[in-house]
């Protein structure tokens, strides 16, 4: 949904520029971030309506990010979004369990991501 506010959160610089682009061109208000600590400080002034979070990230990963996320019950309606190079077996059901609300693999795929954007953004969070 166009005007929607989304953080990215991701350390390759290249899949950061790609992702808001995507993001952008589609009407979406796009914030991000390089680690989990500026995530942090954009979530301090912004509240987004989907993180997409890279779950390799320098000093925290995006892993703890989400756990963190999670045990505070102010992020409670905002839907996080695995966004990651992980593919190997079992990693989907690692970021679910931490708290993920979907998965999205790289490399980036617009039609995919704006895919799994638009259904999560289509459904009231419960």
């Amino acid at each position: 949904m166009a005007g929607e506010r989304i953080l990215i959160v991701d350390d390759n610089p290249i899949n950061l520029k790609l992702a808001r682009l995507i993001l952008d061109s589609e009407g979406y208000v796009v914030d991000t971030a390089n680690d989990a600590e500026e995530a942090l400080s954009v979530l301090a002034e912004r509240v987004p309506r989907l993180i997409l979070m890279d779950l390799q990230l320098p000093g925290m990963d995006g892993l703890t990010l989400v756990r963190k996320l999670r045990d505070d019950s102010g992020w409670e309606q905002t839907w996080i979004v695995a966004f990651t190079a992980y593919a190997m077996k079992g990693d989907e059901e690692k970021a679910l369990a931490a708290g993920c609300d979907g998965y999205v693999t790289k490399p980036i795929n617009p039609d995919t991501l704006l895919l799994v954007i638009a259904g999560f953004l289509g459904k009231a969070r419960a």
